[in-house]
């Protein structure tokens, strides 16, 4: 206020200033355009400018007052423009976060053209080209991303990954990770999605590599992480080729890890595949260890499906157990299983109805099916077969074994 009172009484004394002169020598000015014709003395003209300047000077100061600066009031102004991009980037953000797919790539775009740093809005941009399957817009993105914030590289090259991948494209995004892990090898984002791209792709090999540096960077949580060394040594179990399956699946075990070789899961596919190749002798070995160890019923019924050479062999193992577990359906299932490979038929009826009993299954009455025929009951096996067709959803009849 003190600066208005000063600028009124420096005004005063220039209009003061002003007539005086004016009394000795008025002067003359002419303005003319088309129609409008302006005519005053030279001393009244500049007073005239000297008050419009004052106005406007004193409508800045009011308009100051009010917070109304220039910046405010000049559309054209930075302050303008920045608040345009800040609305433009929060509406395309606000629209990716709600599938709108084309608006957030339209105003992610404006948004990145003057931002000063366009990095996250280039890279919510490439993900909504990505989105309407605009692959060639999406990677004109990225590369427009690498250009204006070259330090990013690892943040970009993420992104084109996880893009990648979306879209199925995998070796695309292997061939762009290839380079992170060289430069970035502890980097955990993206030692998580080349396991989740290995996985994808069935690559066992590639990710058996990788299982030590994920545990060491803790990359998983602990149960995640054993749970995928599980997975993948499985797998590796399981697709073991067939030709040359027998040295193939010895070598296949000796790699598997010593604490995973007493895994229920992972004895389990390895039986199996000893199994497949006619190596039941072995399969029976390897069974009877890890069940002396820990139970587990899958491995029973396995076991009660072998034919090594000494039939009498799995049935005596088999028998020691059931002392411990005498109405265990699954091990009495394999006892008569067993026996039926030794021709015992009777002990086999008795194992299999003991099964039947304790846990009703196509599986068990099928067994006991065919072992009744066998002793000559016929009135009980067809009982057991119509059972099971009066019970679809017990499900259907095991092959008959040999």
């Amino acid at each position: 206020m003190k600066r208005l009172y000063l600028l009124f009484l420096f005004a005063l004394l220039v209009g003061l200033g002003v007539a005086v002169v004016l009394a000795k020598e008025p002067g003359y000015v002419l303005l003319s355009y088309s129609n409008f014709r302006y005519e005053s003395s030279l001393w009244a003209f500049l007073a005239l400018l000297v008050a419009i300047w004052l106005a406007l000077y004193i409508l800045k100061l009011v308009l100051g007052a009010l917070g109304l600066t220039g910046k405010v009031l000049n559309p054209w102004s930075r302050h303008n423009r920045q608040r345009r991009l800040e609305q433009a980037r929060h509406k395309g953000q606000l629209e990716l976060a709600e599938g709108n797919w084309s608006g957030a790539l339209k105003h992610l775009k404006g948004a990145a053209e003057h931002a000063d740093q366009p990095l996250f809005v280039l890279l919510g941009a490439a993900r909504a080209a990505n989105e309407l399957g605009d692959l060639e817009e999406r990677d004109r993105l990225l590369r427009q991303a690498r250009e204006r914030e070259p330090q990013a590289e690892l943040a970009i090259g993420l992104q084109q990954a996880r893009l990648q991948i979306d879209r199925g494209q995998y070796l695309e995004a292997r061939d762009s990770l290839a380079p992170l892990q060289a430069k970035y090898p502890k980097n955990g984002e993206v030692l998580l999605q080349l396991q989740r791209l290995q996985v994808t792709l069935r690559d066992w090999p590639a990710l058996i590599a990788l299982l030590p540096q994920l545990r060491k960077q803790q990359v998983l949580r602990p149960q995640e992480q054993d749970d995928l060394e599980r997975k993948v040594w499985i797998a590796t179990l399981d697709e073991v080729p067939a030709q040359g399956a027998e040295s193939a699946v010895d070598a296949q075990w000796q790699q598997v890890p010593t604490a995973l070789k007493g895994d229920a899961s992972v004895v389990l596919a390895y039986a199996r595949q000893l199994r497949a190749i006619g190596r039941d002798d072995l399969a029976e070995e390897v069974l009877h260890i890890t069940l002396n160890r820990q139970w587990d019923e899958r491995l029973v019924e396995l076991y009660g499906q072998l034919r090594p050479r000494d039939a009498s062999r799995p049935l005596h193992h088999a028998e020691g157990w059931l002392k411990d577990r005498p109405q265990d359906p699954v091990l009495l299932l394999a006892l008569g299983r067993l026996c039926m490979n030794n021709q015992l038929w009777g002990k086999a009826r008795e194992y299999l109805e003991r099964s039947l009993a304790q846990r009703p299954s196509a599986i068990t009455a099928g067994e006991l099916a065919r072992v009744t025929m066998q002793l000559g009951d016929v009135s009980r096996s067809q009982q057991l077969l119509q059972s099971q067709w009066r019970d679809p959803a017990a499900g259907s009849l095991p092959p008959a074994k040999g």
